[in-house]
């Protein structure tokens, strides 16, 4: 594979250790190029918006500008709108992961991540899709209910009556929507709703469409901004 078809990928670390050990990483695979490291986030900022990468690596606690304001402004930007970013942190109950996915990135995982992992979720983010089992998505539904901007109208196992938000989804997109909140891939949401793996597919582009979603981190969170669904009594 040419260097112009590989991933481009940028790496957003102030420790010159972890930066460093990250590009070696990226640059051992044939599909996977680094293109620049920034040590702040105001330099990610700018880099993104020259380099164009097609996924970032960003570190949470950076200088001048943190990890979650600099991802806000890539995601936010139509200079840099096609630029996934992929957020590592510490800990993974670390608070400001809900505000990096709210802010537009599409997963995060630990830094102690086996490097292995970390380069299959870097294929997964720039391939389009989220990075988020369903024990994570569990945590951020668990986080963003504990905010109090959170306006639960419904519950986890039943559609809302009247949620907000929600214009121009039909039953069935809300259906769907309600499992991606819980946590099903589409797989299990196949199985659960007795369609077809393509259907699935469908309704969840459509959902991205309508309701202006990156990814599946995304709808989760529009799942409960809307009100469509809330934790159970049961504490799922």
């Amino acid at each position: 594979m040419t260097a112009s078809a590989a991933t481009r990928i940028l790496i957003a670390e102030d420790q010159a250790l972890l930066s460093g050990s990250f590009r070696v990483l990226v640059d051992s695979e044939p599909d996977l190029t680094t293109v620049g490291e920034a040590s702040t986030g105001a330099q990610a900022v700018a880099m993104a918006r020259s380099e164009r990468p097609d996924v970032v690596l960003m570190d949470i606690r950076m200088p001048e500008l943190d990890g979650i304001e600099a991802t806000r402004r890539i995601c936010g930007s139509p200079a840099t709108a096609g630029v996934r970013v992929l957020i590592l942190t510490m800990f993974d109950i670390d608070e400001y992961v809900f505000d990096g996915l709210r802010a537009g990135a599409s997963g995060f995982l630990l830094k102690d991540t086996p490097p292995a992992d970390l380069l299959t979720a870097i294929r997964v983010i720039a391939g389009g899709d989220a990075l988020l089992a369903p024990a994570v998505t569990r945590r951020l539904i668990a986080e963003f209910c504990r905010r109090p901007e959170a306006r639960p109208e419904g519950r986890l196992d039943g559609l809302a009556s009247a949620p907000r938000g929600l214009d121009g989804v039909t039953d069935r997109e809300r259906e769907v929507l309600l499992l991606i909140a819980g946590g099903l891939s589409n797989t299990e949401i196949s199985n659960r709703l007795h369609l077809s793996h393509g259907t699935v597919k469908t309704h969840v582009g459509r959902l991205l469409a309508k309701l202006e979603a990156r990814d599946r981190a995304q709808l989760v969170i529009a799942a409960y901004e809307s009100g469509l669904v809330r934790p159970s009594s049961k504490g799922r």
